[in-house]
């Protein structure tokens, strides 16, 4: 008779390759996916094939402004009457766009991880301070108090500074559902099993929130993180629309803003950059949404 061989104990598939496996098998994650890095690859590479430099008038002075979209291939999104070109605008606009979205998301994470790891660990009277503080931050009216600090700063536009104002403001302005959910997260977490073995074995408050207990709440802030670059973009849109961004920086709000002053006469300056907005925003959209199906814990394949 032969020897019955031991059964070998199968390792389980980790965290990250369950939701790497979840992701894939989304469809429209893998569509919001794509977009974003569409989007990224023109911010970062499409000055390379931009036709003309960033807010150049090249066209007002060689007989090809306001020039429609599909008739002359060195345009093929149309100029403006002011000698524009759509397309260069665009692609030079989608760097802005993504520097105000990403750098101005990591300023809110920065600050929504701290406050709401401190509030959460912290109990008593320091961690009641820091949640009444992020309600506060809740009520304020965010996008009129960014007007104003925007028209206050335009000495800063003068020195090409405006847009880089805008993500500090957006930054700042924008940490309050960050800090809430890691709140959220860190109480529930402090009173798990490792988390209480870890202080049983000596180990420091400050080793535990930044070794152990953070790591586990990155999850859901990477979901938000997605969803709040497509926020900060829509906001600067909003912003140059309105008329207080930065002129001397390409951004589709800004585009937008010169285009609705020809929507009559000249509709191609203002549609082809709301159609780049919204394929971005709902790009990062699709993102979130497929990151939120795929490192949520509780739902099954």
């Amino acid at each position: 008779m032969t020897e019955a061989k031991p059964a070998t104990k199968q390792r389980g598939a980790s965290q990250a390759a369950v939701a790497w496996r979840r992701f894939r098998k989304n469809k429209s994650a893998l569509a919001g996916a794509t977009v974003v890095g569409f989007f990224i690859f023109v911010a970062v590479y499409g000055v390379f094939f931009a036709p003309l430099p960033s807010r150049s008038f090249w066209c007002l002075y060689n007989s090809c402004a306001d020039l429609p979209p599909f008739q002359n291939w060195a345009h093929p999104l149309g100029t403006e009457p002011s000698g524009i070109d759509v397309f260069s605008e665009i692609l030079h606009g989608a760097l802005g766009d993504l520097y105000v979205g990403v750098v101005a998301t990591a300023i809110s994470v920065l600050i929504g991880l701290l406050v709401g790891a401190l509030a959460g660990y912290r109990s008593g009277v320091s961690g009641a301070l820091l949640l009444g503080i992020t309600q506060i931050f809740f009520v304020i009216p965010v996008l009129i108090l960014i007007l104003l600090f925007a028209r206050i700063g335009q000495l800063l536009v003068a020195h090409g500074l405006g847009l880089t104002l805008i993500v500090v403001i957006l930054g700042i302005f924008g940490w309050p559902t960050i800090a809430f959910v890691t709140r959220g997260e860190i109480l529930r977490i402090k009173e798990l099993e490792f988390v209480q073995a870890a202080r049983s074995l000596g180990a420091s408050n400050t080793r535990i929130l930044f070794r152990h207990i953070l790591l586990n709440v990155l999850s859901p802030i990477i979901v938000l993180a997605s969803l709040l670059v497509a926020g900060n973009i829509l906001t600067e849109v909003v912003i140059s629309f309105l008329g207080f961004g930065d002129p001397s920086t390409s951004t589709w709000g800004l585009l937008l803003q010169e285009g609705f002053s020809y929507v009559r006469t000249s509709w191609w300056v203002s549609v082809f950059p709301g159609i780049a907005v919204v394929v971005a925003v709902l790009g990062f959209n699709l993102l979130g949404d497929g990151l939120s199906d795929a490192l949520n814990p509780r739902i099954r394949e």
